[in-house]
């Protein structure tokens, strides 16, 4: 095959987040030749910007990444083209624009099967596919594992739902993971390693939380950098050599434009990300200046493919940007992006726009122009003053193939599980109706202090805060009243602080509000039917019946109403139902498990929490079903190990925490059996609990009378 040759740009810039497009420039080239021989190495790290890596004049101190930049070539005009993990990486393995791909929220989007990825590619001509990521927004179940012999996201379980704890995993613990599977490989191979650290809120480990006391985000990709370095150097080590591309997935705000982290606006500091690509296989560096050819997410599957010689999938719209390189091709492409999850959870207005160049559309009630050769900073909206340029761009967004801000896709309910976690993100979702025309009051510019209070409402719960919380969120709720999220969050703050009440009537307001979506209904009816009006709840709920892809979450409500109100064989229907749309569903089982020790099936209900157990070993409330049928088959000990193991899972478990001391109490333990009655008094909301609550003030007063004597 007959060689061809990189441009590489020579003249250094300066790395800032809006850094200036100084094009083209003179080249020069190195002789790089197309090897299906080597193998293939992507690192994502998640939440970097551009501007915080050494290599690209950052404060964090970043040896091994800056080593790759100097021996490769550090692009210095990257960008992404969303500002959230999931749809981000999908453009990334897809090579396509997020309207093409149909992901384009971190909840609700699916990446469809049988879609061709990076690593579908790459299996078919016989590369052997890793892929380990850092955290819960890359789990499989969203679909980016196809065409990964290996897809290791064994980041661990948070199974405290209402917690907001974010399943992850330290940079080093992925990378240990990842070097593993590369030395077990005889042939080549292709791995793609995501590293989460950046991503807020930021936590460096020692010795980078002192080096960095002042900067925690730089202690973290400091961090992040150190943990890479065995991965970079195995990458090297082999005969074969080793294509390298390192880039985020997008930036962080730090406080720009008003926002703190990132998935609001698409500034320059979240939209901006690092590009460097290496190639480990030469005698020579590849290049040790910085380029500053414009290059997106959508270019990487064609860069990869062509290095390797590979051909890539028709109509994407990527380029290779090593031909680009050897053909000295500086025209810039459009390059689409968009910021929908304020648009698809708060029903604000969307965020759409283009990068051709130097100019920057932003697509907004209030729309923006920025020339970002003299305002890197995006400080001065050039609009209205040049329309003209708004009507070329708006052209060259339609260029794209963008189909409009309406055509973003049906999405699923997400579960009560995933939707905790991603709400460890400050990530508050909730589903709208999409308006036929936003005004200016919509636009995210205006409405940037809520988001600021939305952020800090989640902090405010992580950190055991929970009335200061809601007090926020019914701010939001004068402030907002049709955003159904913040009525979500009041309700859910309501239910955890034990006013389940409070939780359902807060509900019912949304409803009479007008925020009157979904998720409200179907959490509406959960609450109702865990909060003594089960028959209203099988009013809300039973229409699910009759969808085809009904919220599970909404029907393990309903199946928990109908057995409130004695319906069990329909209660257990419900159940199967789930099932058989998700086998691997625990909270179905556990209900089933729950249903039948009712029905004093105890051979049923034992194969039923098991089940839930076996997907889920700390699940809680089937700990304590289990601890049942151990104590009325007659093993009281093991009953008893069950339901320790739930309340140190979960020490809200109130049931079982009665049930640890009614049982202790029988046995003649009466000391054990004092400690967890005075944690059931302490802690049990007297909503749910006040008659049990009496009755074990009474015991506790004859235990300690009884110990006078």
């Amino acid at each position: 095959m007959t060689a061809r040759h990189l441009t590489l740009a020579g003249i250094a810039t300066v790395g800032l987040a809006g850094v200036a497009l100084l094009w083209p420039l003179r080249p020069h080239r190195v002789a790089f030749t197309p090897n299906r021989n080597r193998n293939v190495l992507l690192v994502t790290i998640d939440t970097l910007r551009a501007d915080a890596l050494g290599a690209y004049g950052g404060q964090a101190a970043t040896p091994n990444l800056d080593r790759l930049a100097a021996e490769g070539v550090r692009f210095t005009d990257a960008h992404a083209h969303s500002v959230v993990t999931l749809p981000s990486h999908t453009s990334i393995l897809t090579g396509l624009y997020p309207f093409s791909h149909g992901v384009r929220d971190n909840s609700g989007y699916r990446l469809a099967p049988g879609a061709t990825t990076l690593a579908t590619v790459l299996k078919h001509v016989g590369y052997a596919t890793g892929a380990f990521v850092g955290a819960f927004p890359l789990d499989a179940r969203w679909g980016l594992n196809q065409g990964f012999d290996d897809y290791d996201d064994h980041y661990g379980n948070t199974n405290r739902i209402g917690d907001l704890l974010m399943p992850e995993r330290r940079a080093e613990v992925v990378v240990a993971a990842a070097t593993a599977w590369i030395r077990q490989q005889p042939d080549t191979w292709a791995a793609w390693v995501h590293v989460y650290d950046p991503h807020a809120p930021y936590r460096p480990p020692a010795p980078f939380d002192q080096q960095y006391a002042g900067n925690p985000y730089a202690g973290e990709v400091a961090y992040t950098d150190r943990a890479l370095g065995p991965l970079l150097d195995l990458a090297r080590s082999g005969p074969r050599g080793t294509l390298i591309v390192v880039t985020a997935d997008h930036g962080e705000a730090l406080g720009s434009h008003g926002e703190q982290t990132h998935g609001l606006f698409a500034y320059e500091p979240t939209l901006h990300v690092p590009f460097i690509v290496d190639v480990t296989d030469r005698a020579h560096a590849l290049g040790a200046s910085p380029s500053d050819l414009p290059v997106r997410h959508v270019d990487i599957l064609p860069t990869v493919l062509d290095a390797l010689g590979v051909a890539a999938p028709n109509g994407l719209p990527g380029r290779s940007i090593l031909r680009a390189l050897d053909e000295g091709d500086s025209t810039p492409p459009p390059s689409y992006f968009e910021s929908l999850s304020p648009f698809l959870n708060r029903g604000w207005a969307p965020l759409t726009g283009v990068v051709v160049g130097h100019e920057k559309y932003i697509d907004l009630p209030i729309p923006e122009l920025y020339d970002l050769a003299t305002d890197p900073g995006e400080e001065h909206n050039l609009l209205p003053a040049r329309d003209d340029r708004r009507r070329v761009l708006e052209g060259r967004l339609r260029d794209t193939g963008w189909p409009g801000t309406n055509a973003t896709g049906a999405r699923v309910q997400e579960n009560a599980e995933v939707r905790s976690r991603l709400q460890a993100l400050g990530y508050v979702s909730g589903s709208t109706v999409p308006k036929a025309r936003y005004t200016d009051d919509d636009d995210p510019k205006r409405l940037v202090e809520l988001d600021r209070m939305i952020q800090e409402g989640v902090n405010l719960f992580q950190t055991g805060r929970a009335r200061e919380a809601l007090a926020l969120s019914e701010q939001l709720i004068r402030r907002r009243p049709s955003m159904s999220s913040s009525r979500l969050h009041a309700a859910f703050l309501r239910w955890a602080l034990g006013d389940p009440a409070g939780a359902i009537e807060t509900l019912r307001e949304a409803l009479r509000a007008g925020a009157d979506a979904p998720d409200v209904r179907i959490q509406l009816g959960i609450y109702l039917a865990e909060g003594g009006s089960p028959q209203e709840a099988v009013r809300l709920l039973d229409p699910l019946q009759r969808e085809a892809f009904p919220d599970l979450d909404g029907l393990n409500g309903l199946g928990i109403a109908l057995s409130h109100l004695g319906r069990q064989a329909e209660a257990l229907a419900v159940f199967d139902r789930i099932l058989q749309l998700d086998p691997n569903n625990a909270g179905a089982h556990q209900n089933k498990g729950t249903v039948y020790l009712t029905q004093g099936k105890l051979a049923e209900a034992r194969e039923s929490l098991a089940r839930a157990l076996q997907r889920d070993p700390d699940l809680p409330v089937a700990l304590n079903g289990m601890g049942v049928v151990e104590l009325k088959s007659g093993n009281a000990r093991a009953g008893i190990e069950a339901w320790k193991r739930a309340v140190q899972v979960d020490s809200r478990q109130y049931d079982t925490l009665f049930n640890l001391g009614v049982t202790l109490l029988d046995m003649g333990e009466r000391e054990a059996a004092r400690q967890y009655f005075e944690q059931f008094v302490r802690t049990a909301p007297p909503a749910f609990y006040r008659k049990d609550i009496e009755n074990v003030r009474a015991t506790l007063r004859r235990l300690a009378q009884e110990s006078k004597k």
